[in-house]
């Protein structure tokens, strides 16, 4: 795999990854910009209405039958929250032409649909197609109301939420209905312009590629025009921007649940230059697998718990461990996941728990290269963050980490805050 990247324009990049693992090429466009209250609700929307059609491809039902001709190709969409960012996400997978025996140039035709998908919506008169507008207001209300449907998820959503009130990185990635009323077709257009001429613009191309297929994306029509920008987004250099304190916040929200939902926001101070790879490993011992330490003491040998892990949240260096449990066995269930917390400020692990926890870790790594989309998601990280650490040093990153450097992070972290959905 050779990974490589060009600017196309002033914030505008095209990242290339040549590799031989596959019969497909991926294309995608991903458009990053701040995340903001005032435009949470508007960006999502946005999304939703490009994927309805463009200029040159009308209707979902127009897009589907051209990717059909494609053999196949298959688009896909979405909008993330990344750190403090919003980023719009759009990709088409299609059929390498090289396996092909006509001329029926599937890359430049995924790369024509694609781009005009983005940058080529239909506009009448200052706004958008009014019927998209419309039904995808309507359709936003309902994904925004369907938030509370997946308990575990509203939980970490609502974990979030407190444990950063007040900053961007608490809103919710959909936005908020309460928005819907208000927002102008016209003003929605007037987003989209400011989306397009000032966010920062990363196109990417994966499969067994050459200069002829970088040069299809390079001299796209939609692609070529785009303008210089000085992107405007936030790096993502990993560091909390809580402040650590003896203070619990704990928040209890009641609704009619089949088990309790627990999730505990802990809180990493101080960045280092091996933060993130000590805080993966960490993590692994303390709940991100089956011989951790969390699901070992807490579900296996008390059975406190129906689920139990944990997860590191690298843009912003938080924790997140989350479980179902019974609502009668609360106390005791944080009481003893603070007993694993000091257990590791302690030292109380052993050699093996690295090594095992180490091994896991390079084993996920290595499995990134085996899926062209977690590849790229992988060096898109990268270029949010101004890293450019390629696999293998990733991997080697990881192999350096000891036990004194785990207990040392380990007594950098506190519980910033507690949420418990129960009956």
């Amino acid at each position: 795999m050779n990974y490589k990247y060009i600017n196309l324009k002033e914030g505008v990049k095209l990242h290339t990854i040549k590799t031989e693992k596959f019969k497909t090429n991926l294309i995608a466009i991903f458009i990053t910009v701040p995340l903001t209250r005032e435009n949470v609700t508007k960006d999502t929307l946005i999304d939703l209405i490009l994927h309805r059609g463009s200029k040159n491809y009308k209707t979902q039902e127009e897009i589907n039958k051209r990717l059909e001709e494609l053999y196949g190709a298959v688009f896909d969409y979405g909008i993330e929250k990344s750190g403090d960012n919003h980023v719009f996400k759009f990709y088409i997978e299609s059929i390498n032409d090289k396996y092909l025996n006509d001329d029926n140039e599937v890359l430049k035709n995924s790369i024509k649909i694609l781009s005009d998908i983005v940058f080529n919506p239909i506009i009448k008169k200052g706004e958008f197609d009014e019927k998209y507008f419309e039904t995808e207001k309507e359709k936003l209300k309902q994904i925004i109301d369907s938030k509370i449907d997946n308990k575990d998820t509203y939980s970490y959503y609502r974990c979030i939420q407190e444990m950063h009130k007040g900053k961007v990185f608490g809103l919710y990635k959909y936005g908020y209905k309460i928005d819907l009323d208000y927002i102008q077709n016209t003003d929605l257009y007037e987003r989209y312009e400011q989306i397009i001429n000032t966010g920062k613009i990363d196109i990417f191309l994966s499969g067994n590629i050459g200069d002829e297929q970088i040069a299809l994306v390079k001299n796209d029509k939609n692609i070529s025009k785009l303008q210089n920008r000085v992107a405007v987004y936030n790096v993502q250099y990993g560091r909390s921007d809580l402040v650590n304190s003896e203070t619990i916040k704990e928040v209890s929200e009641s609704m009619k649940v089949a088990q309790g939902k627990v999730v505990i926001g802990l809180n990493i101070s101080e960045k280092r230059e091996n933060t993130s790879f000590v805080a993966l490993i960490y993590n692994m011992i303390l709940g991100g697998s089956a011989n951790s330490k969390l699901f070992q003491n807490v579900r296996e040998s008390q059975s406190l718990a129906y689920t139990i892990s944990s997860r590191y949240l690298k843009p912003k260096n938080n924790i997140f461990i989350k479980c179902g449990i019974d609502i009668k066995n609360y106390e005791k269930v944080i009481q003893t996941i603070k007993e694993q917390l000091d257990d590791l400020k302690n030292g109380n692990f052993s050699e093996e728990d690295i090594y095992n926890a180490k091994n896991t870790i390079i084993a996920s790594i290595k499995g990134i290269s085996d899926e062209q989309d977690t590849t790229i998601t992988y060096y898109f990280g990268q270029e949010l963050s101004h890293q450019k650490s390629n696999l293998i040093n990733y991997a080697v990153e990881i192999g350096k980490v000891t036990k004194k450097d785990i207990i040392n992070l380990a007594n950098r972290i506190n519980i910033n805050t507690i949420y418990f959905l129960r009956d």
